[in-house]
C-alpha cells in the first residue's frame, strides 16, 4: 500500500476539471484508476482529520492527538502491521511525528521538526524559506515569516523534495524487503506558507489566473459562520486580504504550491512503477480537507462550507477500475475500511467509515444518502447530493444554521434555511443529522 496525504489539498487539479492547475502526475494516476467526486472530510482541519482516517473513527473538532480518544480503535498502521506488513511513515501523516509512534514498524521520520512544541513556523525555526527576502517580512505578533515565497533553489530545498526523495529510497529498501509494506509519506504543501521552488511559480501568468467572483459573505449567513484567521499569522497580509492584487497573489502562491508537490508525488509514482511495484501496489492519495481561495473573502479551511470540507480522493491498483469517476457520496472515513478489503485483511469491529469496494465492483449501485462533518463552535454538518446543510448547537439548543442548495447556488451564495419553500429539506437535514452516519450506511446487497 502506498497511502499519500496531501496537506490543505483541495480538488484544485487538473483531473477534477480545474484545467488552469497543472497536475500531470495526479491526473495520471487519476486516470489508471478511480477518482471520487463527492468525497469530504469529517473535520475540516488537519489534526483531527487525519485521527479520522488514520483510526477509522469519526473523532471530535478538538481531538489533536489519539491519547484524547476515548473510544476503542487500532489504528491504520497498527492494524495492518499485525497482518504482516511493514509500515513506514515519511512526512506529516498523522499531524503530530510521534502520535502513535509505536504502531510503525520503524521511527516516523520528518525532514524538519514541525510542529514540535512552540512556533515551528517562526522565521527561520525550520527552513521553511529558502529565500533571503523573506527574513525582511516577519509578523511582529508571531515572529512568522510570508505567507508565500518563490525561491530560486531546487526541489530538494523545500521539504517535499526531501520527502519525496526520501520515500523513493525507502521504496527501493521495501522492494528488497520479500514483505507486503505500507508506506505512508504525508506531504507539507499547500499548506502555509505557500512556498515552492521558483520554476513552479513560473508555470503560471499572473494576469491570466482568474479569481473568485462570489468575493462576498454568504447572504443570510448566521454570524457564527467564519473564515480562517490562519493567514493572518504570517507577513504581507495584514490589510490585504480582500484586494484583487492578494487574490490574485495567493491564488498564483497555491497553484505554484500544488505543482510541486505534484511533481514529488510523480517522483514516487514513477519509482513505484521503475521498481516493478505497480500493479501489485494500492495507491491511495487523499487532501485531509478543502480550502477556501478568496471565496467569500475567506482564506483556508475552518468552516462547513462546501470548500472547506470537499476534498480530493483518487484511489488505484489492484482490484481497482481503471478510468472510473465516481459520484458517490464517500467520506475520508471509508479510507481505513477499503484498503482492508483492498488488500484482502478483515476489517476491525471499531470501524465507522463504509469500504468503497463494493461500490468500485458495481458503480451503479445505491450509495450513501449522506455526509457528515463537525467543526468548533458546536457546528454540526450534513450534505446530500443536492444540499448542505449545517446547525450550531449550544448548551442543547440549535442557535443557528444554514442551507445551500447546490443545483441552484453552487457557489453558495444565498443561506435558504429560513426560507418557506426550503421548511421541507430543513426538517429533513435535521433528521439526517439525528439519525447520524450510521442511518445514512448503505444498504448490503442492493
Amino acid at each position: 500500500v502506498l497511502f499519500l496525504v496531501v496537506d490543505d489539498l483541495r480538488t484544485q487539479l487538473g483531473c477534477y476539471g480545474h484545467k488552469e492547475t497543472l497536475s500531470p502526475n495526479l491526473d495520471r494516476l487519476a486516470g489508471r484508476g478511480a477518482l471520487f467526486e463527492r468525497a469530504y472530510c469529517q473535520v475540516p482541519v488537519c489534526g483531527p482529520s487525519r485521527l479520522t482516517v488514520l483510526t477509522g473513527v469519526r473523532v471530535s473538532p478538538y481531538v489533536w492527538a489519539s491519547r484524547k480518544m476515548k473510544a476503542p480503535f487500532v489504528s491504520l498502521p497498527a492494524w495492518f502491521k499485525s497482518h504482516g506488513y511493514r509500515c513506514v511513515s515519511l512526512g506529516k501523516v498523522f499531524h503530530h511525528k510521534m502520535d502513535r509512534a509505536a504502531d510503525w514498524s520503524e521511527p516516523p521520520w520528518r525532514s524538519a521538526h514541525v510542529y514540535g512544541k512552540g512556533g515551528w513556523a517562526k522565521y527561520n525555526t525550520n527552513g521553511l524559506w529558502q529565500n533571503p527576502e523573506s527574513g525582511r517580512f516577519i509578523n511582529p505578533r508571531t515572529g512568522r515569516g510570508p505567507y508565500f515565497e518563490h525561491a530560486d533553489v531546487p526541489d530538494e530545498a523545500y521539504q517535499d523534495g526531501k520527502l519525496a526523495k526520501r520515500a523513493v529510497a525507502e521504496l527501493e529498501r521495501l522492494a528488497r524487503g520479500g514483505k507486503p509494506f505500507f508506506l505512508a509519506c504525508g506531504f507539507w504543501r499547500p499548506h502555509l506558507p505557500l512556498n515552492a521552488p521558483e520554476k513552479y511559480w513560473k508555470l503560471y501568468d499572473s494576469k491570466k489566473i482568474r479569481i473568485a467572483d462570489n468575493r462576498f459573505r454568504p447572504k443570510g449567513a448566521p454570524p457564527q459562520l467564519k473564515g480562517s484567521r490562519e493567514i493572518d499569522s504570517y507577513a504581507l497580509v495584514k490589510g490585504r486580504k480582500k484586494s484583487i492584487p492578494f487574490h490574485v497573489q495567493t491564488r498564483h502562491a497555491y497553484y505554484a504550491c500544488v505543482s510541486y508537490v505534484d511533481a514529488q508525488v510523480g517522483k514516487v509514482l514513477d519509482a513505484l512503477r521503475r521498481l516493478g511495484l505497480e500493479k501489485d501496489t494500492v495507491v491511495v492519495l487523499w487532501g485531509d480537507h478543502g480550502w477556501h481561495l478568496g471565496e467569500h473573502n475567506f482564506w483556508g479551511k475552518h468552516n462547513t462550507l462546501e470548500n472547506a470540507l470537499h476534498a480530493p480522493l483518487l484511489l488505484a491498483g489492484p482490484g481497482v477500475p481503471g478510468g472510473l469517476r465516481s459520484k458517490a457520496l464517500v467520506e475520508l472515513v471509508d479510507i481505513y475500511p477499503t484498503l482492508c478489503d483492498l488488500a484482502g485483511l478483515p476489517l476491525p469491529g471499531h470501524l465507522q467509515g463504509t469500504s468503497l469496494v463494493p461500490h468500485l465492483l458495481r458503480p451503479g449501485r445505491p450509495w450513501k444518502e449522506a455526509v457528515f462533518a463537525k467543526w468548533t463552535g458546536g457546528a454540526r454538518a450534513v450534505g446530500t447530493k443536492r444540499f448542505l446543510y449545517t446547525e450550531w448547537i449550544r448548551k442543547g439548543k440549535r442557535v443557528a444554521e444554514m442551507l445551500y442548495d447546490h443545483k441552484r447556488d453552487p457557489e453558495e451564495n444565498v443561506n435558504v434555511a429560513v426560507r418557506p419553500e426550503y421548511a421541507k429539506v430543513v426538517k429533513r437535514m435535521r433528521s439526517l443529522l439525528a439519525a447520524g452516519w450510521k442511518g445514512a450506511v448503505p444498504a448490503k446487497g442492493r
